[in-house]
């Protein structure tokens, strides 16, 4: 028999490993990891006059950004802003061995992230698998994707004195450092959903223990199929 069992501290559990999931996928799949130095689009206009305002409009100064496969620019016959998708069609084309490298473990990390939000959603009715608890294994699952993650972005730094990094950095840019470029928020939420993702594996002891607790288990003796207990 199903018993549906839901405490605040699995239902927070389960909240923050959707979260640390999301948004570990959403960084991952942005642009906004380098944000470049100020500049203006190149310039192809050689006309007349006529057409000066359009291309003060169009050489307005902005700021670039660089993820770990994409970018995000703007050219001079572009109206409608910036233009943004990946640069690198195949995994081969990504701009640095290191940021291939902090690809496949951020894909791992986030991979197993998303396998633990999937199951977490489910842990409401089940407790437990082969006779192991599901929040002991989910917050294995979610220790071992924080490693992930933290190698990860350890590796991403020294991509910096890549070409492609250059481009968007000036020349002074190199391994751990960033020349003229600063980090954009993508950098962040993945750091700060790995804290959250470590977070998680610690509090999912807790949601264990709140869902095995003995006021849960005196319910399911008097028969109560829906146990809800703060």
């Amino acid at each position: 028999m199903c018993h549906v069992i839901v405490t605040c501290r699995s239902m927070l559990w389960t909240l923050l490993s959707i979260v640390a999931a999301f948004g570990e996928l959403i960084a991952f799949m942005s642009s906004d990891w380098l944000v470049g130095f100020p500049r203006t689009p190149d310039h192809h206009h050689h006309g007349s006059s006529s057409s000066s305002s359009s291309s003060a409009a169009a050489g307005e100064a902005y700021r670039p950004t660089l993820g770990i496969y994409g970018r995000c620019v703007k050219l001079p016959h572009l109206q409608r802003g910036v233009l943004c998708g990946p640069y690198a069609v195949h995994f081969g084309e990504i701009a640095s061995g290191f940021w291939q490298a902090t690809s496949i473990f951020l894909a791992a990390g986030i991979l197993l992230l998303c396998a633990v939000a999937f199951i977490s959603v489910f842990t409401v009715c089940f407790q437990s698998i082969m006779k192991k608890s599901i929040f002991n294994v989910c917050g294995l699952l979610q220790g071992i994707a924080g490693l992930f993650l933290i190698l990860g972005l350890m590796l991403y730094p020294a991509g910096w004195g890549s070409d492609k990094a250059r481009l968007y950095c000036g020349a002074e840019a190199a391994p751990y450092r960033a020349g003229l470029c600063s980090m954009g928020w993508a950098f962040y939420t993945a750091a700060g959903g790995t804290a959250l993702t470590f977070l998680c594996a610690v509090f999912s002891a807790q949601a264990e223990i709140a869902t095995s607790s003995d006021k849960v288990q005196e319910e399911i003796e008097e028969g109560k199929s829906l146990i809800c207990l703060l």
